[in-house]
Parts: C-alpha cells; structure tokens; sequence
C-alpha cells in the first residue's frame, strides 16, 4: 500500500509512526516536514488530492481538522481515494459548535444546555452565572473559556469575540458541566462506530488545572475507573445515534469521531466533538495499539469496519508535552533541541512545534514535543514519562507535573 498522511503536528508524527510499523504498507508519503517522520517518507511538493491521483495512493489518513472542513475528504472521495476523514458537511460537528448543539438536540444526545449569539451584546445577555463561552468555529483548541463566575464570563465574552475573527462570528454559551471528562474516539465508516481505548486529555496549562486552556499538556489511556459499560453507555447514547443521525441527514460520517464527555451525576453529556484524532489522545493511542492499525483505517475509509474492536497492549499509556515557555501565550522559537530520551518499547518521543535547521533540530511552536511512555500500571507508564521528560533539553522548556495523576 501506498499511504498518504494530511499534516505534520503531534499528533500526525503519531500517525506516520504507527502507519511506518505496517507490514501492508510499502510507501508513506506526507504534506508537511516533521523532524521524526522517517528519512524515507515521500515530501508532497504541490496541491495534495492531485498528487494523490497521479501516484495512485491506496489510502489518505487526515490528521488535522482544517483541511476536513475545507472539503479535502470530499475531493479524494470524488476521485476514487480511499481517505479516513468526514466530508466538510460532517465535519460541521467540529467545524461549528452551533451545528453540533442543534444536531445532539435534534438526535436526543445528552449534551449541556445552550444559546448562540452573533453579538457580543446578545451574549451578555445570556449570562446569569458561571457558563462556558465557546468560538463557534475553528480556533485550534483555545476558543473555550471555562467561566466560574458571570463576571468572568462577560470578560470571555469580549475576549472571544476580540481574539478569534472569523472563527467566532458567533459565540455559544453553555451551560457549566461539572465532573470528570473524558475522550471517547471511535472509528465510524458511515454507519457504525467502533470506539477505541478511553483517553483523557489535560487542557489547562497549569498544574491542577489552572490557567488558561491549551491544545493539550498530556493525555493518559486508558482511564482509570472508565469501564467497558461506561463505553457503552456512551456509544449507544452518544456514537451510535450520531453516525444514524449524519446518516440520515445525508450526511454520512466516515473517519474519526471524538466526543469529549463530561462524567456527571446524571449521565455522560457530550462537550464537544471532534471529527478527527485528538492531540495529545492519538500519541498514546497509536502506543497502546495491540494490533497494526492500518487495515482498520482503510477499513473504515471504505465502509466496512469489523464486527470486533483493536486489540490493544495490557497496561497504560502516559504522555506529557514538553512546551516553550510562555505558551500558550507570546513564545520565542529556534531554541535547539539538544538531547531528547531514546526511543523503546517502553518510551517515545513524539514532535510536533519542531523543525529542522540544517542537521540540528529546533523549536519552531507551542508545545514543541511529547515524551510518550508506556507501564504495567498507570503509575508506572506516568513515572516512565517524568523520567523522559527530564531528559529533554531546550531553552524555555516546561511542562505540567501532573499528567496522569
């Protein structure tokens, strides 16, 4: 097989680490350059779906959300390429905050309470107490601001509507959840969906989940004390009626479906969806895979996912992004990389705001790497990855020192 990867963050390092493993796969080719792709993987030069076409690729996995929402799973389709990725009018569900509300209302999905705004005055007016205040479009994971006051709230507000353009032409507020999260992801091709391992994601740049919010610190996999009737609680009221519900609003859900789920006293509620892999969660899923992943990723491209789940490794999955210091807020970059841990069974590191300068490799973004590490327990997978993390040299360097814990 030949396969292409759309990206070249994280979470697409991952990815393209993962899809390299495969006995089926004979040539890897990407879209952007990442200091741990392989030597060997092929740099798209020009406008991917073409390229696609020309080199007769067997498989187009999409990492990140833009390209999704710009339509590029609907022009490989058009052209007779597999690609695990929704088209851009499933892709809604990331891609507007309101359409994903107004979809889970229409289908009966648990999902908090919730109004849209296209004025900051009508907003304002919403407000009568703690709230979530959310970008209805694409703002790379930091267009949700957490509100635990009206105050506060009225500030998000303001700063949504100042900061984030296009992308928060409307507002959505929303009712506060309280509880534990957690990333349930699946693989849908159309009309099932099939959930992988439970991921939890830590959002919030400071320990104990303070500050503001992030694209992600870390992520562990699986959840402890998320069980397999748990998972199927939320797949038949949350996955299952969203893949029968884009089904018959011709809109058929085929590639990676995300729901961050509040745990709360009256059942999971969904806060939001993705319609692809999350980053941080895909680093250590993409470990903790028992089995080769790609045959499920074409198989859910072409419409025909098995009647089981992956297998998986016993045990769990720690990882913690090392970032620059200052995000998410100013940074400097071109800080050389100058020693990271050795990849094992047990560890590996994961880039994603790095590049290559010359033969030297340095930060270019935010949260410049993941150090991803796997253990017998969920204690020994989290001190696997501190004993990583503290290898890693760069000027600024920082991270949490609670994932996992």
């Amino acid at each position: 097989m030949k396969v292409l990867v759309i990206g070249g963050g994280g979470r697409e390092h991952a990815l393209v680490w993962s899809i390299a493993r495969s006995p089926a796969v004979a040539q890897i080719a990407v879209t952007d350059r990442n200091p741990g792709f392989p030597a060997d993987a092929l740099l798209v030069e020009g406008e991917p779906v073409a390229w696609a076409v020309a080199e007769g690729v067997d498989l187009v996995v999409v990492g990140p959300e833009a390209p999704l929402a710009d339509g590029i799973a609907d022009r490989l389709r058009a052209a007779g390429i597999p690609v695990l990725g929704p088209g851009a009018a499933a892709a809604q569900l990331e891609s507007s905050k309101a359409f994903a509300k107004s979809f889970m209302d229409r289908h009966s999905i648990p999902t908090a309470g919730w109004s849209v705004h296209d004025n900051a005055q009508s907003a304002h007016d919403a407000i009568t107490g703690p709230c979530v205040v959310k970008a209805d479009g694409l703002a790379g994971g930091k267009g949700v601001i957490v509100a635990q006051s009206a105050a506060a709230a009225h500030t998000a507000v303001d700063d949504v509507f100042e900061r984030f353009g296009a992308a928060a032409a409307r507002v959505v507020i929303e009712e506060l959840l309280i509880g534990p999260e957690v990333s349930i992801i699946a693989l849908c091709d159309g009309t099932r969906a099939v959930p992988l391992l439970p991921c939890r994601d830590h959002k919030r740049r400071y320990d104990n989940d303070q500050g503001p919010n992030t694209g992600g610190m870390g992520a562990i996999c699986p959840v402890p004390g998320v069980d397999a009737d748990l998972i199927a609680q939320v797949h038949s009221e949350v996955l299952a009626p969203t893949v029968a519900g884009m089904a018959a609003e011709g809109m058929p859900f085929t590639g990676v479906l995300y729901a961050g789920v509040m745990l709360t006293e009256s059942g999971p509620k969904v806060l939001e969806f993705n319609v692809r892999f999350g980053d941080p969660e895909c680093q250590p899923l993409m470990f903790m895979a028992g089995e080769d992943l790609v045959p499920w990723f074409l198989a859910a491209a072409q419409g025909a996912l098995p009647e089981r789940s992956p297998r998986w490794r016993e045990g769990a999955c720690c990882c913690v992004v090392v970032v620059s210091g200052g995000y998410p807020g100013r940074i400097t970059t071109g800080h050389p990389i100058t020693a990271v841990p050795e990849e094992s069974a047990e560890q590996v590191v994961f880039y994603a705001g790095a590049a290559t300068d010359g033969e030297q490799v340095v930060t270019s973004g935010g949260r410049v790497l993941s150090v991803t590490a796997w253990g017998e327990t969920p204690a020994s997978a989290q001190r696997t990855a501190y004993a990583g993390v503290e290898l890693v040299q760069f000027a600024t360097a920082d991270w949490r020192r609670d994932i996992g814990g």
